[in-house]
Parts: structure tokens; sequence; C-alpha cells
């Protein structure tokens, strides 16, 4: 027989809005507690310098399943949004810890929009996207959530992908998990020779 001492009280799926103070307006809410991690920068590097702390850098020391690496090539590597836009949103970084695209040298510039436009057509067999959206924010003031590890956003866009949820909601409704999405890219991508693949 169960210990009544250790009985939980159950938590409801729902906030039912009769719970709250005030006058409920009919709306129905969205709770994204998850987003958390990201609102609150966890992961995020507590400096600018390379090594561990760096997510960015650690990354491709894992597995490409547990880093949700997508493709590695010589000087630069894809690898899932963790926090996505969109499903199949990418993100194409140098392994070179390097803050500013300026920065970059001939090759890793070269390899950043190669690998940019190989994203491009794996994700348009793969899913089909209707457009893209193609960005690199440089410096924490134009939006950059990891601004000192430089990296290009590929984001998948479809009509009708803007609609109430993230207008009205601030939320994203994503189809599909970040591991589900990683193998259905890698598997589509062209093989082809690369560096320091760890599966």
């Amino acid at each position: 027989m169960a210990d009544p001492d250790d009985e939980r009280p159950t938590v409801p799926a729902v906030e039912p809005a009769a719970a709250f103070a005030g006058v409920p307006d009919g709306f129905e809410r969205l709770w994204t507690p998850h987003r958390m991690a990201y609102i609150g920068g966890e992961g995020k590097p507590r400096d600018p310098e390379s090594g561990a702390g760096c997510p960015f850098c650690h990354i491709p020391s894992l597995p490409d399943e547990e880093g949700l690496i997508v493709a590695r090539g010589r000087v630069a590597y894809v690898v899932m949004n963790l926090y996505p836009y969109n499903s199949g949103h990418v993100l194409v970084c140098p392994y070179r810890h390097v803050a500013d695209y300026t920065e970059l040298t001939d090759d890793e510039v070269a390899e950043v929009a190669e690998l940019t436009r190989t994203a491009m057509r794996v994700t348009r067999e793969v899913s089909a996207p209707h457009g893209f959206n193609l960005g690199m924010n440089q410096g924490e003031v134009a939006g950059a959530g990891i601004a000192a590890h430089l990296h290009q956003h590929v984001v998948p866009r479809w009509g009708g992908d803007s609609n109430f949820l993230p207008i009205v909601g601030r939320s994203r409704a994503l189809p599909e998990l970040l591991g589900d999405t990683r193998s259905r890219l890698a598997a589509a991508w062209p093989a082809r020779p690369q560096a320091g693949s760890k599966g």
C-alpha cells in the first residue's frame, strides 16, 4: 500500500482561465515552457572565448546524431538550430571560433556559401519549402544569440507559416522533432568525403 505522505498533488495539463483573477477573455493559451531555456540563456557562452563553453566549438566533438549535425565539411559544418523558427532551420558554422564575417578566410567563406547552397537544395528535396530566409546576425545588438561564433541561418519558409500562432500567441508549431529532421536532411545530403565525421 502506498504511503499517503508520498502522494504528490497532480498538476493539471491545462490551467483553466476561471482559476485566475479577473474576467476570462475567451482566449485559449498555448504554454511553451521549454522556450524558457532559450530566454534564460541556457547553453549560451558566459564569455566570448573558444572552447567547451562555446556550443559551436563543442558540437563538432560530439557524434552527429547527438550534436544534431547534418553535414560536415573541411572548415565548416551544418547543424540543426535548437530553437528553430521553422522545421528544417539549420545553421552553417565554421569550425574555427570567429565572430565577424570579415575575419573568415577565403576557404571558410567559400565553404559556408557552398554548405548554405547545399542545405537549400537538400531541404527543397526533403521538405519542399516555398522559399528561404538566409541571414547572419553580427553582434548582440543585431540579434546574434551567440555573437562570439559566427553562424549563418538557413530557414525554410512555407506560405501561411506566419499564421496567428507567432503573431498573436508568440508560439511556433513545429511538426517534427529535431532529431527526425536531422536524420532526413543527413540522409539526403550528397555523399562526399568529409573530414571529421563522427557518424
